[in-house]
């Protein structure tokens, strides 16, 4: 199976790399946009029905676009850790370090891995709040549908955002390897 993996990135480097990055910005971007232009003007709409319904609406499309994107960007990153070649560099068959400066780049590599982890439980989590919301919403429970999807723009997907920002430079940064 590793085998397969290395021969397969070694295959197709630049796609991988290519589809990694892009699964990265479209949902960091996604988030980014969402929050940060979309909402605010969001804000604006008078009738708190109105801009719950058209905040569920658009956040169900968010989340929906970027599923994929999350589940290339877990592929891609497997392939890209095994291919590269990071634990090989860094530790010998037990565990022991064999080369410092790859053992300090092995880390980052599981910096980036819980990271990317955090984002995902993050979005499962949020992804299931606004689901829950829009069946509230739905039943005609406002002020519950309300409560439930307020920690979203909050904390939630703020949280997503500074954390993929990270992860994205730490990405650069191991490129620079």
């Amino acid at each position: 199976m590793k085998q397969s993996m290395v021969d397969l990135f070694g295959t197709y480097a630049h796609e991988i790399v290519f589809l990694h990055v892009l699964s990265a910005f479209v949902w960091v971007g996604g988030m980014i946009a969402v929050r940060f232009a979309v909402h605010p003007v969001m804000q604006r709409i008078e009738d708190p029905a109105i801009r719950l319904g058209k905040t569920l609406e658009i956040t169900k499309n968010l989340f929906h676009i970027v599923i994929p994107f999350i589940a290339v960007l877990i592929v891609t990153a497997v392939l890209m850790a095994v291919g590269l070649g990071f634990r090989v560099a860094a530790v010998d068959e037990n565990g022991t370090i064999i080369n410092q400066a790859a053992y300090g780049i092995y880390q980052v590599v599981h910096v980036k891995e819980v990271i990317w982890t955090v984002m995902t439980a993050n979005f499962i989590w949020m992804y299931i709040k606004r689901h829950k919301a829009e069946k509230l919403f739905l039943s005609g429970d406002m002020a519950a549908a309300k409560t439930k999807v307020a920690l979203i723009p909050k904390l939630l997907l703020p949280v997503n955002i500074v954390l993929g920002i990270a992860a994205l430079w730490l990405g650069v940064t191991l490129r620079g390897f």
